[in-house]
């Protein structure tokens, strides 16, 4: 079955690159991996997968490129450092990057790739988090031609509840920084909420249920709220990249004159997660800012 599938090289095995590697092996491709840290592979390296040396390695043996790492200046170097992408791009083969970078940087790498070895570039960002990634239902919201995008498809049949072209290259990225403004502002509202009614006296593990169907309802109620209620701090999204996003949208905000005042209030919040010490930790850890303290 694997000789039926493109051959697919994945780059960045964080929460959300692990989580697609693991995705993509479970769909039937045999994924070539790299990753900085190799540690983080070995349980992947199990399956049906193989380590690269290099990301230029990866490149040479793979028709899609799949970078999801945790800011645009390792995208950048993984792709036009020493021994990257670049030096085995060509026309038959496609970056995917899946991390959330900048939309001017990302449009001028996907210029700079083409220029160098014509190697086409999708800036894909995705939202859903590490268990959409592994049940194969993340939103992506796709940059780039719609030829390539459609060349792709059958890694978007793979990772994707829904894989969107919303335009040229760059407006992947741009549309991801609208779904960070929406993820991040509600974050905040749930963990206020929560620490409301904890302090009424109120169940809060009762309230997603309580409210489902009605116009408070929605995906992060039904799945944030009940890990802020029951204190489960496991890592789904940290707060540090969090605020790099929040940073990331301030600059576009910026370009366009467009008003943010409760972004720009949250982002303080998750500026003082970070500050706190707290940037590796859960976002949904800011609902400790909201509770009655003790003693």
């Amino acid at each position: 079955m694997n000789n039926e599938k493109p051959r697919v090289g994945c780059i960045g095995a964080g929460v959300l690159g692990s989580a697609i590697m693991q995705r993509l092996i479970h769909c039937g491709f045999a994924p070539m991996l790299w990753n900085r840290d190799r540690s983080k592979l070995a349980e992947l390296l199990k399956h049906d997968a193989t380590e690269a040396s290099s990301p230029a390695e990866l490149a040479r043996n793979s028709t899609f490129v799949i970078t999801c790492v945790s800011d645009g200046r390792i995208v950048e170097r993984v792709v036009f450092g020493k021994d990257g992408v670049v030096e085995a791009g060509s026309a038959d083969k496609v970056l995917v990057d899946m991390s959330t970078c900048a939309a001017a940087q990302t449009r001028q790498m996907a210029k700079r790739l083409a220029d160098r070895c014509n190697m086409a570039w999708l800036d894909s960002p995705i939202s859903g988090g590490a268990p959409a990634a592994r049940e194969g239902k993340m939103a992506i919201m796709v940059g780039g031609d719609e030829e390539v995008f459609e060349r792709v498809r059958p890694l978007w049949d793979a990772l994707a509840g829904r894989a969107t072209l919303m335009g040229p290259n760059g407006s992947g990225q741009a549309t991801k920084m609208i779904n960070q403004v929406l993820v991040s502002t509600g974050l905040a509202v749930l963990a206020e909420a929560c620490g409301l009614a904890e302090r009424a006296g109120i169940d809060a593990a009762k309230i997603p249920s309580a409210l489902a169907g009605g116009r408070a309802d929605s995906r992060q109620l039904q799945e944030m709220f009940p890990k802020m209620a029951a204190s489960d701090f496991s890592i789904t999204g940290r707060a540090a990249l969090m605020v790099k996003d929040l940073e990331l949208i301030h600059d576009l905000a910026r370009d366009l004159g467009a008003p943010m005042p409760v972004t720009a209030g949250v982002t303080e919040l998750f500026r003082r997660m970070v500050a706190d010490g707290w940037g590796d930790r859960d976002n949904t850890e800011m609902v400790n800012f909201y509770r009655a303290r003790k003693g």
